[in-house]
């Protein structure tokens, strides 16, 4: 990279991809409602080569607390079956040979609690990620700046930049992770 705005732009997009991360792991947590994010990122064994379930058939939500999926090939039910149970969400399918319906109980005070911890460890491993986007875009910008290719004012209008930039990321992760466990909290 040739120059500061290059590398806060890089940094700018990894950090909101460790955002948008943060939000499809958050919308396959329970929150006592049927979602059919729930079961989106579930892989299936077709044919020996895992495939995500949400392209082996439609997932709909008939009902607030039901999730039902209809494969596109009936022979792959069982697989479904399977993989749902084995990817321990907590529900377990029933089948009538064509549809799988998969109604999700209400939680209890416990289970919301063990919810929002996933959700509080997997906002902390996006935040890191964060900072490491940022450690990488410093070295960068003292790379430039130890090559001459920029001024040492340069160098500490990048590294505030950066470090504002990372600031913001994390902040909004701090308010979707606010959001999630007043979601799950919510009776």
């Amino acid at each position: 990279m040739e120059n500061v705005t290059e590398v806060l732009k890089d940094a700018t997009a990894k950090i909101q991809k460790s955002f948008d991360a943060l939000k499809q792991q958050f919308a396959g947590l329970r929150t006592g409602k049927a979602s059919p994010a729930m079961v989106d990122q579930i892989r299936v064994d077709y044919y020996g080569v895992p495939t995500p379930l949400k392209n082996l058939g439609t997932i709909s939500t008939p009902e607030p607390r039901q999730i039902k999926i209809t494969p596109f090939d009936p022979t792959v039910i069982d697989a479904v079956n399977k993989a749902i149970l084995a990817a321990n969400i907590g529900v377990t399918p029933q089948t009538d040979g064509k549809v799988l319906r998969i109604t999700v109980p209400e939680l209890n005070e416990e289970r919301r609690r063990e919810i929002v911890k996933v959700a509080k460890t997997q906002a902390e491993a996006q935040k890191v990620a964060m900072r490491n986007v940022r450690r990488d875009a410093n070295d960068a910008v003292k790379k430039l700046e130890k090559d001459g290719k920029i001024s040492e004012d340069d160098l500490k209008q990048g590294l505030d930049r950066i470090q504002k930039a990372t600031d913001e990321g994390i902040a909004r992760i701090d308010a979707e992770l606010k959001a999630k466990e007043t979601e799950v909290m919510a009776v």
